[in-house]
This record gives C-alpha cells, structure tokens and sequence, in this order.
C-alpha cells in the first residue's frame, strides 16, 4: 500500500501473532534548500514527528517552479500529500491544476497583505534583493545596475521563484520598460542557474559582485557565521515582495495527517524555527520576536507587489521579455 511502514515485532525470532504497527507517512514536497542540513527541513522533520505519531518524508525537488511542473506532470498520481515551497506568482498556476484541495487552517498572520486563500497556507515571506560584499559600491537602482560593470547571478524564472519574482521586480519597477532595462542588464549577467542554491554559492565562490537573494540573507551569515560582510543593496525603485505557500493534493491519503502539518507550519514551534534557517521573515511572528540580527536588515521603502491574478496574467509576457533580451 501506498505510504505505509509496516514494522514487525519479535521475540528471539519470528513468532505467530507477531504485533504489525503501522505508521502514517506524510509526504511533502519542497524545495532543495528546505531539505538541506542547514535548511529548516530536519527541524521542521524532527518536531512535527514528535507531535504527529508519524513520519514525515520531506523530498527536494530543486526550485518552486520546479516543484509545480513536478506535481502538474504526476497530476492526481502525484506521491505528494503536500507541496511546500511555490508562492503568490506560482499561485494562480498552481490552483488552475485543480489538484489542491482546501486547507481548513486559520492563523493571524503577521504580513504586509491582507491573506484570504482556501488552499494556499503562507509560511513566510521577504523581498527580494541583490546581494554583495560589504565595501563595494553596490548600484542603487536597475538603471544603475546596467550602466556598470557590475557582474550577477540570477536564477531561471521557469524553475525558479527567485528568477521569476526578479522578472516581476523589473515589470513592476519599469512597467513597458522593462525589455530595454533587460537588454541593459544582459551584459551583466554572468550565468543564469536553475535555482537559488547554485546561485548563491557561486557568488560565494567570488564568481560574480552580486546574486539575486533576500534582503533577509545577510542574516544568515551573521547570525550562524557571525560574520557582518554581506550586505543587501536598497534600490530606489522598490523592492518586490515574495510569500512563500503550502497546500495539501486532493489526491492524499492523509488528508487529516497533511492539515495537521499545515496548521503545524504556522505554529509557534515551526514559525521560531524558520527565521533562522530558511532565512526569511515568518508569517506569524514568534512569541520570542525575530532573532536578533533581524533589526539589522536592509528595510525596503517601497514594497512592490502583484496578486496571484496579475502576477500570473503577466508570467508569460514578462518571460518572453527577458527570453528575448537575453538572447540578443
């Protein structure tokens, strides 16, 4: 049977009788950098299977956008229970699949937006940002970005939230615009990969001057490095905003098992966990606050934002601008 871990007891060898214990499992699919050790993933595991009398199969399966393609191509077959790790630009996408079915969790959340969605649970959100080494002369806008010499990393906005949420950064900054300031930017760019955790660590190797991040991740590496040199560039034009969502397949078998995680990840026992190591800001803030070190954050003036409707009127538009930008 699906999702079943069937042990046998014994005593001093196989006897008649023998007690068959079955424990549910849960699973759920996310992204790479949620699995990984330093991700929230064996936190988020080790809690939630204290609580749930269960066992909780978290698999990483690349980027967000990666993730849908993935439960879009299994469809109702899909071995997921729950898919954690596409956001509001994925949204709309990802209801249109018909394979969501309606979470029944409630929370106050703590969010720039107003939050009303049957299927879609936020966990945390941030914004985007380009980052770099402390002392250099980052540019202030993405005009500023295009006239430099200044060499990034971006992410693919077909696999990945990141890469996507920069093409509706620059959409939303620059509006019909926005194929000039990608032509400007393509000499900038010094690879584009498929997700963010390839990104950043090769702006980590020295390869480029800045990576499309958070302006949450500096955090990262001065509260679990305790080491102040990165540094998010404020761009005068905004800075666009991303939430991150969980849902549950109507084709799970746990049904009861997967609302229980949802309602787990907006719980104070998951909520403290994510600040600190999916470094970002959480959907309903901590009873103990943010970490120290948050305060310290690069905070945006401007917000800029579309709805899961219009981000996804604008995907394919604002795709084929940046195809076609890139490929000149």
């Amino acid at each position: 049977m699906k999702k079943i871990a069937i042990a046998l007891g014994s005593l001093g060898g196989a006897l008649p009788g023998a007690v068959i214990a079955d424990t549910p499992e849960l699973t759920v699919y996310t992204y790479d950098s949620f699995v990984s050790d330093w991700g929230p993933g064996p936190k988020i595991e080790a809690a939630f299977e204290e609580s749930c009398g269960c066992d909780l199969n978290l698999v990483g399966i690349e980027d967000g956008a990666a993730l849908l393609a993935r439960v879009r191509l299994e469809g109702a077959h899909s071995e997921a229970d729950v898919v954690l790790g596409i956001d509001t630009n994925l949204m709309a996408a990802a209801a249109e699949t018909g394979l969501f079915a309606p979470h029944e969790v409630s929370a106050e959340y703590d969010l720039p937006i107003a939050w009303e969605d049957a299927n879609f649970l936020p966990y945390d959100w941030g914004y985007f940002a380009f980052v770099h080494n402390e002392g250099f002369a980052a540019p202030g806008d993405f005009r500023a970005l295009a006239e430099s010499d200044t060499k990034i990393v971006i992410q693919d906005p077909r696999s990945s939230t990141p890469g996507l949420g920069l093409l509706y950064w620059v959409k939303s900054a620059y509006g019909d615009e926005a194929p000039a300031i990608w032509q400007g930017l393509s000499d900038n760019i010094v690879t584009v990969t498929k997700g963010w955790s390839e990104a950043y660590g090769l702006f980590l190797e020295g390869e480029a001057d800045m990576v499309l991040s958070y302006t949450t991740s500096p955090a990262y590496h001065l509260i679990a490095e305790e080491d102040a040199s990165k540094a998010a560039a404020l761009f005068d034009e905004g800075h666009y905003m991303q939430v991150e969502v969980a849902g549950m397949l109507k084709g799970s078998d746990q049904p009861d098992l997967a609302r229980q995680f949802l309602a787990f990840m907006v719980s104070d026992a998951a909520q403290s966990i994510l600040p600190t190591t999916n470094w970002m800001y959480p959907a309903v803030t901590p009873e103990a606050g943010l970490p120290k070190g948050f305060e310290t954050l690069t905070q945006p003036e401007k917000a800029l934002f579309y709805t899961a409707e219009e981000a996804e009127a604008l995907r394919k538009p604002a795709l084929d601008e940046w195809l076609t930008a890139l490929s000149r």
